[in-house]
């Protein structure tokens, strides 16, 4: 009988459900779980759920009954994939839910950003629409989408998507040839010629080591149109001190960001001070956290284990993601 143990499943909202695996099993979850707990916690499992939670080569030498890793997440960042290969253990992740809650999240950040909506709701509260004595007032500039350039980094099925809604809007999307590639296919647009000539741009790609950082002062300073810069893949991709130093020069006009690096954030976090400004808005990694994509999680992962006690493994993770 397999033993499955759910590491993090407060990571996944209450009112969602999560059915029971369709085969004979013992069932633990747990709310959080810290590092120094996983190993304790999954002492005599078969199935580990995480989604947040690491898994470190250290914890697997203590975990020898250990045969799948589900991950309830597209990202794999926490899981040692190297040591689970060594050990023959599978790693399984979330993939496609998010087709529409992510791209829908860009966009509310780009709008609201655009139309300096949290600087007039601002306002409006402090009293200034009847201090303007007429029916409206002009204090924040605003920009219509149509006719804006978005550079989209990342070509995944998100970047897609989004690439999709910009094309409704009348914007004109971009997909960013990897930084410091050459052999561009049609697809693509240079590198430099997305952070030179974007209004808007929007990161959709996995923090690997290749990727961390991309996005610093040498990359602000080559954007001569001021654009919005917004994050709703993963902290780490852009250097958080170099974006204030850059909203501070005036290099870019504001920031959207759902992920910082290190979630929860420090309160000295570079993007935590910098969250009361009214061209920067900060949510809490909620992106891909509509009900309807959150169901759509729960209802994959189910299957990913059910599938593998079953002998046909799906969503299985080769490589480094």
């Amino acid at each position: 009988m397999h033993k499955i143990v759910f590491l993090d499943r407060a990571t996944i909202a209450p009112q969602i459900q999560l059915r029971r695996p369709n085969f004979e099993h013992a069932y633990e979850e747990h709310a959080f779980t810290a590092p120094d707990q996983v190993a304790e916690r999954l002492e005599g499992a078969s199935i580990a759920i995480t989604n947040k939670a690491p898994i470190t080569a250290a914890m697997l030498e203590r975990l020898p009954a250990l045969r799948l890793v589900a991950v309830a997440a597209t990202g794999t960042d926490c899981i040692d994939k190297a040591a689970c290969q060594a050990r023959g253990i599978a790693v399984v992740n979330i993939r496609a839910y998010a087709v529409n809650t992510v791209p829908e999240h860009t966009f509310a950040l780009i709008l609201a950003l655009r139309r300096n909506l949290v600087a007039y709701r601002e306002s409006v509260l402090r009293g200034r629409w009847q201090a303007s004595g007429q029916f409206c007032f002009f204090d924040h500039p605003i920009r219509d989408l149509a006719g804006a350039r978005l550079g989209i980094i990342g070509e995944g099925v998100l970047g897609q998507r989004v690439a999709e809604l910009a094309r409704a809007f009348g914007m004109v999307p971009l997909f960013a040839a990897h930084k410091g590639k050459s052999g561009l296919g049609p697809l693509y647009t240079p590198w430099q010629e997305v952070l030179e000539t974007s209004d808007v741009i929007t990161l959709h790609s996995p923090l690997t080591k290749d990727t961390r950082g991309m996005i610093a002062m040498p990359e602000f300073e080559a954007m001569r149109r001021r654009p919005l810069i917004v994050n709703t893949a993963r902290g780490g991709l852009v250097d958080e001190a170099d974006l204030v130093r850059a909203l501070d020069a005036g290099l870019i006009s504001g920031a959207g960001f759902d992920v910082v690096d290190g979630e929860p954030p420090s309160p000295d976090n570079p993007l935590m001070r910098a969250a009361s400004r009214h061209n920067v808005i900060l949510t809490p990694h909620v992106a891909w956290a509509s009900d309807e994509a959150q169901q759509a999680l729960s209802d994959q992962l189910m299957d990913n284990v059910e599938n593998f006690v079953a002998g046909r493994p799906t969503n299985v993770v080769l490589g480094a993601y």
